[in-house]
């Protein structure tokens, strides 16, 4: 009866020990993951969901209409128009785009209701890979003015800089940012050079924290204005910001609250308030793909019976 338990005994001794293996392999000598650092925003894009929440599914006072549409060839067109309900002005633009992505490049023609043309070049990941040179130039026939922009940028894994240059006939204006992010954390510096005045025009300084659902900015401009945001997705369906400034040497806080409501995948509301009793609405309703109307309204809660408050409309089409 022994002998015939051995080799039954001795296959589960076999079985229990391939198990403990792949468990102690599993756990210590399996390959770690090496998790990279994404890359950090630029500059102006630091704080950038909490702004968004108090800027984007807003028109005040304005009737807008978008359309963006794409061509067979691969060419982009953007027509915008829109009308102030106060002053009854009317302004539009139409931009063109056309890439070449074997290239790397990207021409852009602009035009608006001021009659400013404008031309855009951009070559990026060519010379080197995350480095995106662009060549900007706008040029008004009513006036005769005319300027160009030299911009660089370059982005990698936990830095993304970037060096732009504006010239001018009485001297180019130097303007340059760069921003480092680890683990979560960003720090940013931002400033602008005239050469014309040897002379610093902006000093700016930020620092913030950034996971999925949670983000928090602080930044100083020329050392005299002071800001923060603090931006949170409390769930699928709501996100909440916060807004807070100040400026040193008077005694005015800004301060605002904001939230967009998720409805469901078509719709979403918002709605903002600030230290002054300005209270904005807004709602937003995909109608179908590729159409969007936006409803907004401005109230001010200091002077309701005092009329004065503004509505907008949106309509955005894509195609």
């Amino acid at each position: 009866l022994a002998s015939s338990c051995e080799p039954g005994l001795f296959s589960l001794a076999s079985r229990i020990m391939h198990l403990l293996y792949q468990q102690v392999f599993y756990i210590y000598l399996k390959p770690k993951k090496h998790h990279t650092m994404a890359v950090p925003p630029c500059y102006a894009d630091l704080g950038k969901s909490a702004k968004d929440i108090f800027n984007k599914g807003y028109g005040f006072g304005l009737v807008k209409l978008d359309v963006k549409t794409k061509s067979a060839s691969g060419v982009e067109f953007k027509t915008a128009g829109s009308s102030n309900t106060d002053t009854s002005k009317v302004a539009g633009s139409l931009e063109t785009k056309y890439k070449r992505s074997e290239y790397g490049l990207t021409f852009t023609e602009k035009w608006n209701t001021d009659n400013t043309l404008g031309t855009e070049i951009t070559v990026e990941d060519q010379i080197a890979k995350g480095l995106k040179l662009t060549f900007d130039t706008t040029f008004s026939p009513n006036t005769g003015k005319k300027s160009g922009k030299v911009k660089t940028a370059y982005k990698r894994e936990f830095v993304n800089m970037g060096c732009d240059v504006d010239f001018d006939f009485a001297g180019p204006t130097i303007h340059g940012a760069a921003v480092v992010g680890y683990e979560g954390w960003l720090a940013g510096y931002q400033m602008s050079f005239d050469t014309a005045k040897s002379k610093m025009t902006q000093n700016n300084f930020a620092i913030g924290y950034k996971t999925g659902d949670f983000q928090l900015h602080t930044n100083v401009n020329d050392g005299a204005e002071f800001g923060g945001s603090i931006y949170q997705k409390v769930s699928d369906t709501l996100e909440t910001a916060v807004n807070l400034a100040w400026t040193a040497g008077s005694n005015s806080t800004r301060f605002g609250i904001a939230a967009k409501y998720q409805l469901d995948k078509d719709a979403s509301v918002s709605a903002k308030v600030n230290n002054n009793s300005l209270v904005g609405v807004g709602y937003t309703q995909t109608l179908r793909p590729g159409v969007k109307l936006t409803l907004s309204g401005l109230i001010d809660g200091k002077n309701i019976n005092a009329g004065g408050h503004k509505l907008g409309l949106g309509l955005e089409l894509e195609a």
